[in-house]
């Protein structure tokens, strides 16, 4: 018998979430291989393993469906993961048989067909099946599938990342990325790490006034030993909700890294912490564009310039491109209305990236400038100011999540908790 997981998909094949709207934790180290018997599935296989998701995974795609899987695996070991593509119902049961003979112990299958039966699909799963995905299948459903087979619900979720970036030096990015760190701790209650990933300038430790003495760098230096207890160890608590892990901005050495040099440390961070902010800086390397495409929501700050709708549009352009299955990045423009300088108009630029901002944030240089010298949040400063409300919205946008409601007091309040204590 094919051992096997768990059962995800209903055998009509409907009930699926949009994508971009739904969370599919990424698939650890597996290799996965598919053996088609159209050519419409194994390209759906095929962009399947260009998922960010699935970028760990090693993929290998064959034609020939079940008879060429069985005659694979007579005299060869079978992967974490196998894909079969079949036609009828007898040729299901009967190869399953068949396959069951030489496949290994620990190997998980799914199952493609064109049969919306529910008898078939109990009998899948009485044969050991993982999944049965109804055929013409999406992409985004394998995806699903195969991601699904190793999260399972006792584990532990999987935290989100969200990366903000700016389409131009000097636009504000840090700050509205550490202002809407601290709105999703404070506001949302949801716990939350800030992770300042400009090691050499990074102004993440003066932004929430602290001075830790060890942060990101610590850990991007010393691969070997991370895990979470090591992790916890370099965090900076700011708030209840919101840690930080900061950047040294010292100049002694310098930082160059590998396309994955961070992979290590957000794997561990998303085992542990339900949010994660990454402040990614204005450079384009191997390991910026990766932090960007693994993230599962991204932010473009832009200011309203001809410099900066071009590198938006050219961002934007590029992540859709490498994330075909997720949510469109986001972006806001940010300080609108400098005076005496010429702006692109916001419609003019919406037109352009094809998208509307997520927000408008207005050129406030006392506020921002105060808060920036005295190592505070925008909330901390001006809790009312529209600057404040802008940075929730955008928090709840990148989160899905809507605002903690506070319970609010009314002039009755007092006489009904003295009809409640009788």
């Amino acid at each position: 018998m094919i051992n096997y997981a768990r059962q995800t998909n209903e055998a009509d094949g409907t009930g699926t979430t949009a994508a971009g709207e739904e969370h599919i934790a990424p698939s650890p180290r597996v290799s996965v291989q598919a053996f088609c018997e159209t050519v419409e599935t194994a390209a759906s296989v095929q962009s399947a393993g260009e998922d960010r998701r699935l970028a760990k995974a090693h993929l290998k795609i064959q034609m020939g469906g079940m008879t060429a899987a069985i005659e694979a695996y007579r005299n060869a070991p079978t992967p974490n993961v196998i894909i079969l593509e079949t036609e009828g119902r007898g040729d299901i049961l009967a190869g399953l048989d068949q396959l069951a003979t030489v496949c290994d112990a620990g190997t998980r299958v799914i199952v493609v067909g064109r049969m919306n039966d529910v008898m078939l699909y109990r009998e899948l799963v009485r044969r050991g099946v993982s999944d049965y995905v109804i055929a013409p299948v999406a992409p985004i459903d394998l995806v699903r599938a195969i991601c699904g087979l190793f999260s399972t619900p006792e584990a532990k979720p999987v935290g989100r990342l969200i990366a903000v970036t700016g389409a131009k030096g000097g636009v504000g990015a840090s700050t509205i990325a550490h202002n809407i760190a601290w709105a999703i701790a404070r506001d949302l209650s949801l716990d939350s790490v800030v992770v300042d990933l400009d090691l050499a300038f990074g102004t993440a430790g003066l932004d929430y006034n602290q001075d830790p003495v060890q942060g990101i760098a610590d850990a991007v230096f010393s691969p070997d030993r991370i895990d979470t207890a090591f992790i916890d160890r370099l965090l900076s608590k700011c708030t209840d909700h919101l840690s930080l892990l900061a950047a040294p901005a010292t100049l002694d050495r310098v930082y160059d890294f590998g396309a994955e040099a961070f992979d290590s440390v957000f794997d561990t961070l998303r085992s542990s912490v339900p949010c994660i902010v990454l402040d990614v800086p204005h450079q384009w390397s191997g390991w910026t564009k990766r932090a960007l495409v693994a993230a599962d929501d991204i932010l473009i700050v832009a200011a309203p310039d001809l410099a900066n709708l071009r590198n938006t549009k050219n961002l934007f352009d590029l992540l859709k491109a490498a994330r075909p299955n997720d949510r469109a990045p986001l972006y806001c423009v940010n300080q609108v209305g400098v005076p005496k300088r010429p702006e692109i108009k916001i419609g003019e630029f919406s037109r352009a990236i094809e998208s509307e901002p997520v927000a408008i944030i207005p050129f406030e240089p006392q506020l921002f400038g105060l808060a920036s010298n005295n190592g505070q949040m925008i909330e901390e400063i001006a809790s009312k100011h529209k600057v404040t409300e802008l940075f929730l919205q955008i928090a709840q946008r990148l989160t899905g999540r809507a605002e903690a409601k506070k319970p609010r007091n009314s002039l009755l309040s007092p006489f009904f908790g003295k009809l409640l204590a009788r």
